[in-house]
């Protein structure tokens, strides 16, 4: 085979790394290194140079390797074989990621799960290419960018779980809101994706859609507690509760018959004392002290498993008592609830750790 005279690579976007196709080199062959490009020289599985963009000939000065590897009876055009790499240093800005199925969020604001998809694109780069020839390339003549794309593809949705809900608690966000906040999202998960310890650099990231099931059942609950705590804001609590109790004797007032007029009278007077009450106890709270308001019950806690590849949930803790019972789970199944960053065992979990211990009773006699 014929010895080389020029190296060089013409860089495109579909390709990270090239391989120079023969390792049949001699001194005083020209190596052109062009812009946003890296060049190595390998020897045996071993990187020995490296070359920023420029042009130069290979010499015994400038590739120390070859005083250990040639010797110099021939003159300078003596022959020698080494492997030239080139890194592709271009920004790739259209890589593109999307949810395979639906993300399962709480909404924070009312304590609802519901499903969405997302999509969006990202840029990446390379910052460190020795480190990325040596951990992600090893002996491939070349790496697409594409392999690059469909390997960081999986790391980005497994990550976007967490980072999505961390937003939304930081920032009070409800799911029917979220279209509004993509930029901030978009910059908040750029800062939290982290790609350098495979020498990659994140360039951008975007959220292009975040899409809501409109017929889904949780949506239409979530709509409504919204709806509900608009109309209890606007209206005030006692004017909504006072509102409700109008309701229940209007469709009292429409009962057929007598006995349906006398009964609707019965519970007209009923819920009319109740309104007078109601009444007496605003302009009490007008002309006296407030008068203290019964707290709202505590929250219900709802948890969501990972066993044997599959998630499911919501779960409250009587749930997972049972399926504790019923050998589903285990201290080592992993669960997440609504403000934790990422999935944990139930054995690390204080207040799970009691349902794994727990052994139901003896059989009776």
């Amino acid at each position: 085979m014929a010895l080389i005279n020029v190296v060089k690579y013409q860089s495109n976007d579909t390709e990270f790394v090239w391989k120079f196709p023969s390792d049949n080199l001699r001194i005083g062959t020209q190596l052109v290194v062009n812009t946003a490009q890296t060049a190595f020289f390998v020897k045996g599985g071993v990187i020995h140079d490296q070359f920023p963009p420029g042009t130069y000939t290979i010499t015994t000065q400038n590739i120390p390797l070859l005083n250990k590897i040639i010797n110099i009876p021939f003159g300078r055009k003596t022959p020698f074989n080494a492997e030239i790499w080139f890194v592709n240093l271009i920004n790739k800005l259209d890589c593109k990621w999307g949810t395979i199925t639906p993300i399962q969020l709480e909404d924070p604001k009312y304590g609802i799960v519901v499903p969405i998809r997302a999509y969006g694109q990202y840029g990446i780069k390379i910052c460190r290419p020795k480190f990325f020839l040596q951990t992600l390339v090893g002996n491939m003549a070349s790496y697409s960018t594409d392999k690059v794309m469909e390997y960081f593809k999986g790391k980005i949705i497994s990550s976007l779980t967490s980072l999505i809900s961390q937003k939304m608690v930081l920032e009070n966000m409800s799911v029917l809101d979220i279209n509004a906040h993509l930029d901030s999202l978009s910059s908040f998960c750029q800062e939290k994706l982290d790609f350098k310890n495979f020498g990659i650099d994140i360039v951008n990231f975007y959220f292009m859609s975040i899409n809501i099931p409109e017929n889904d059942e949780s949506i239409k609950r979530l709509k409504d507690a919204k709806d509900l705590a608009a109309r209890i804001k606007i209206m005030g609590r006692d004017v909504y509760q006072m509102d409700k109790s109008f309701d229940v004797l209007g469709k009292a007032a429409q009962n057929e018959g007598m006995q349906g007029n006398f009964v609707g009278a019965g519970v007209g007077m009923g819920v009319g004392m109740g309104i007078g009450s109601q009444f007496g106890n605003m302009a009490g709270t007008i002309n006296t002290n407030p008068q203290p308001v019964m707290p709202p019950p505590p929250p219900v806690t709802n948890y969501f498993i990972y066993v044997n590849g599959q998630q499911s949930g919501p779960h409250t803790i009587n749930e997972l008592s049972s399926l504790a019972l019923e050998g589903k789970v285990n201290c080592n199944s992993h669960v997440w609830k609504q403000g934790m960053s990422n999935w944990e065992t139930i054995k690390n979990m204080p207040e799970l750790v009691s349902i794994i211990n727990m052994t139901p009773p003896p059989p009776p006699m």
